[in-house]
């Protein structure tokens, strides 16, 4: 068991800081809102990530992935909100200012929400999941309990990763906020968040 764990950790961790839609959107919240919203959609990300832990550990996945029409409607859902992210940094407001999630402070609340539907609405990760979790259980324990002790290891892999990055990027934020390089940063982000939705849109199961 002991070396599954460490061998589990040890690909979990390479996961945790490959850069996708999650890590972009912490950053995002860190660089443009501060420390406090980058933590609160840090903790959505990683709630996502123990939900579908246990999403895997019940079984739910597995119909997921056999359901065409639930992985379908779950993975537009997940690349429709990911390209509306994108918009509401690249489009400019109906009377001519910039959007204010750029420079104004927001609700950890939102930021939390923001971090947990999009982990939540990407199908790929119960996928994933689903295929990359199995492979660490030791013969002769409960699959469920120790999916589960997987799933939060992850999580707690990514609490410390994001802790990581949204302390450099405070130290940055400061400076850049007001500045314009701010503004090229947001639309730079605008267009990955709608290619991270557009990937997804078109991907397979």
């Amino acid at each position: 068991m002991l070396a599954n764990l460490i061998a589990y950790t040890i690909a979990a961790a390479l996961l945790t800081i490959t850069p996708g839609a999650d890590t972009l959107l912490v950053v995002r919240h860190a660089a443009g809102r501060g420390k406090q919203a980058g933590f609160a959609a840090a903790a959505g990300v990683c709630l996502g990530t123990l939900m579908w832990g246990a999403v895997v550990a019940v079984g739910v996945a597995a119909l997921i992935v056999a359901s065409p029409f639930f992985f379908t409607l779950l993975k537009w859902a997940g690349a429709a909100y990911l390209v509306w992210l994108g918009m509401t940094l690249l489009l400019p407001m109906p009377d001519g200012r910039e959007p204010p999630s750029k420079l104004t402070p927001l609700r950890p609340g939102n930021a939390f929400a923001s971090g947990l539907l999009t982990n939540l609405l990407n199908p790929k990760v119960g996928v994933f999941y689903l295929a990359f979790l199995p492979q660490f259980i030791p013969p002769g324990v409960q699959q469920a309990p120790f999916i589960l002790l997987l799933a939060s290891i992850h999580s707690l892999l990514g609490l410390i990763w994001f802790a990581i990055l949204i302390a450099g990027v405070g130290r940055a934020a400061a400076s850049l906020r007001h500045s314009p390089a701010s503004a090229i940063l947001a639309k730079l982000t605008g267009i990955l968040f709608v290619g991270f939705g557009a990937r997804l849109l078109f991907s397979s199961r």
